[in-house]
């Protein structure tokens, strides 16, 4: 055990130099350095008051203050391994805990023998346990994406250069793979490299403000933010400031310079999307967009130093203009091309290995189309059209050079050649929602598409037996999952979900598909309930209600699932739940001990008491409303039934006596009960409630 002495207070301040490392990895390790540095720190007893950590491109800064100057360890006795392990490791707990073998005694616990040693109390320099500390957690780091150079064998996100450590106003000194500590931070400027000696936090954050590096991220994205908006407010432009795109920005610089560029008005006839694209999604620019939403050819580059000589303007300029030049000559190309005659294209187009080409998808949206149009009383003639041209523009220029623009296009193309909007509209939007926080497709051909075309994709992949497992998921069959359910839900609809897949097997097959999984439709209405849960969380539904909703639902209507699941969550905790949940609890606390019941239900002709007839009267009222069409989509009021149910529950327990000394009735009154219990889980599986 340790314990921390009342002695000096000191600051630990450590850097990580490295070449440049990109935004995403930068801003995960980070913070993954922020959680592993203080959960060891805290493991080890090391109290700190202040934690501080910040980045650029380059360097990695973290401080931590208020740290012991010294900790005593307290005696304790550990425990290590079980009797009877290898020498090999016994000998490697006692190194680890610095005695000899033969200090190791054993004791007898309540899971076996083991092996323990007494440590003696003692007093050390917080050093040594803070080198322990950012060793583990610098072992524990996960990168998604990293590198090793030359000959050594360390990982980093990029070639890690030098580390700086100072505790105490010294040298922290350890090795990390073949870097030693230092206490020399350093600038390239120029391709000079000027390195300083730093004493402390302070030093170090004055020395880089010297040459205009910001340390702190979060006041790079505040600076950033700041002066797009005043330039907005000058030009009478609407503040239209992306947030992923903002922090990615402001982790690639770490000195911030606002610079207002322009590229040719002519470019402006192309589509908006193609324009934002090359600005935003592969330049890292900022548009500009006016109160009407119409953009502008001015933009934003946040430089990473002045341009005083505006070179940095001048050459980003140019990067535009090629860029947008390229993609007006595919416009011009693309949009004449006919997208009926482009769809024989996509035979060369492999849609996955297995699965055949992007051709045959069309082929297969294009007959399940006809098939859903009946489900959702839809033109069938649209939502096929609409499917067969669905990827007709993955074969055009422009998607080629943008594939992130691909539907957008393909909706341009076909408003171009004369198709019906809501039709072109669906060649864009049935690839919503492209990310968890995205819109879902809410025109009635788009979202059949949307369904049809994540379907076909869930069906496949495990057609062939090509299923996600708890770590990977290579075909993103999770979030088309989610996509196809949010789909439904959103938009208030019933699908034969079964019926959709069985005939989406059958085009499979028919295509010559070799079939791997024997069991698709019931493998993917569970991959879509354990989907669902994950859609339920997000909503912050209580844990239990989703197990107790997404266990009783037997069928394919998940928008039913969804309703109850809802219902519940809204009433558990009022009245009208928990009269229903004691209800049932009162009743299935009796069956707990009985094994033995039929499943045929009471008979009652053996009902001696008018409580008995009254609540099984009740019941089958219950059930019909389940069941009766008008009346099947009134969840709350299901609920409301179950909860009526108590004071001809109350009545029954008060009035008939279920242990009856004849097994006859004993029995009739327990399958009466059951079928009590039966109803209730029909609705939810309530013995999975809380407090059930």
């Amino acid at each position: 055990m340790v314990g921390k002495s009342k002695k000096i207070m000191s600051e630990l301040f450590i850097e990580f130099f490295s070449e440049e490392i990109p935004p995403n990895l930068q801003i995960s390790v980070r913070n993954q350095l922020q959680k592993l540095l203080s959960e060891n720190l805290s493991e080890a007893n090391l109290k700190h008051e202040n934690f501080e950590i910040y980045s650029t491109p380059t360097r990695i800064a973290a401080c931590i203050s208020g740290l012991p100057d010294k900790i005593k360890i307290l005696p304790a006795e550990i425990k290590g391994p079980k009797v009877g392990v290898q020498e090999k490791v016994l000998e490697n707990f006692a190194k680890s805990k610095s005695v000899n073998l033969s200090d190791l005694f054993e004791k007898k616990t309540e899971k076996g023998n083991f092996y323990f040693v007494k440590i003696k109390g003692k007093e050390i320099n917080s050093e040594e346990e803070l080198i322990k500390c950012i060793l583990k957690s610098l072992s524990e780091i996960s990168w998604k994406k990293s590198m090793k150079w030359a000959n050594h064998e360390m990982s980093w996100g990029r070639p890690l250069r030098s580390i700086l450590a100072i505790f105490r106003n010294k040298v922290l000194k350890f090795n990390y793979e073949h870097l030693e500590t230092s206490n020399f931070t350093q600038i390239e400027e120029n391709s000079s490299i000027t390195q300083k000696k730093i004493n402390n936090f302070s030093e170090y954050k004055k020395f880089l403000k010297s040459y205009s590096i910001i340390l702190d991220h979060k006041e790079r994205e505040k600076l950033i933010y700041d002066k797009i908006s005043s330039i907005c407010k000058k030009k009478s432009f609407k503040v239209f400031i992306k947030q992923p795109l903002l922090t990615e920005v402001s982790n690639l610089v770490d000195n911030p310079n606002i610079l207002l560029a322009q590229f040719d008005k002519s470019y402006l006839k192309l589509p908006p999307e193609v324009i934002r694209s090359t600005l935003q999604t592969h330049q890292r620019y900022f548009t500009l967009v006016d109160h009407r939403e119409r953009i502008s050819n001015e933009f934003i580059v946040v430089a990473n130093k002045k341009d005083e000589k505006k070179i940095i303007k001048t050459g980003n300029e140019r990067v535009v203009d090629a860029r947008l030049s390229d993609a007006q000559f595919f416009w011009e190309r693309d949009k004449s091309f006919n997208l009926i005659k482009q769809i024989n294209k996509l035979k060369k187009v492999t849609f996955y290995e297995k699965l055949g080409s992007i051709f045959e998808k069309t082929q297969r949206l294009r007959k399940i189309a006809y098939f859903i149009s009946d489900e959702l009383n839809l033109n069938k003639e649209k939502v096929e059209i609409a499917a067969s041209i669905s990827k007709s523009d993955l074969v055009s220029g422009l998607v080629g050079e943008f594939p992130e623009l691909q539907g957008v296009m393909g909706k341009y193309f076909a408003l171009n050649q004369g198709f019906e909007e809501d039709v072109a509209r669906a060649i864009s939007d049935h690839y919503l929602p492209n990310s968890i926080s995205a819109p879902v497709s809410k025109k009635p051909i788009s979202y059949a598409l949307s369904i049809i075309d994540k379907l076909d994709t869930l069906v496949g992949f495990f057609l062939i037996n090509e299923k996600p497992t708890s770590s990977k998921d290579p075909f993103a069959l999770r979030r088309a999952a989610i996509g196809l359910l949010r789909t439904i839900i959103e938009n208030n609809l019933v699908i034969k979900i079964s019926d959709l897949i069985d005939y989406s097997v059958r085009i499979y097959l028919d295509q010559g598909v070799n079939q791997e999984n024997k069991e698709v439709a019931k493998n993917v209405i569970n991959f879509l309930r354990e989907r669902m849960k994950n859609i339920l969380k997000e909503r912050k539904i209580r844990t239990d209600i989703i197990e107790a909703s997404v266990s009783s639902h037997v069928n394919d209507n998940f928008l039913e699932l969804y309703k109850k699941t809802l219902i519940m969550n809204k009433f558990i905790s009022k009245e009208l739940g928990k009269n229903a949940v004691s209800t049932y609890k009162r009743a299935s606390n009796i069956l707990e001990q009985e094994k033995s019941l039929s499943k045929n239900g009471p008979d009652a002709v053996l009902f001696k008491h008018e409580e008995e007839k009254e609540l099984f009267d009740r019941i089958n009222t219950i059930r019909k409303a389940f069941t009766t069409k008008e009346d099947k989509k009134n969840y709350e009021n299901h609920l409301k039934l179950l909860a009526e149910t108590k004071l001809s529950t109350d009545k029954f327990f008060d009035n008939v006596k279920v242990n009856d000394e004849n097994s006859d009735l004993k029995n009739n009154r327990l399958e009466l009960l059951q079928i009590l219990c039966t109803t209730f889980n029909s609705f939810v599986d309530f013995s999975k409630l809380e407090g059930t």
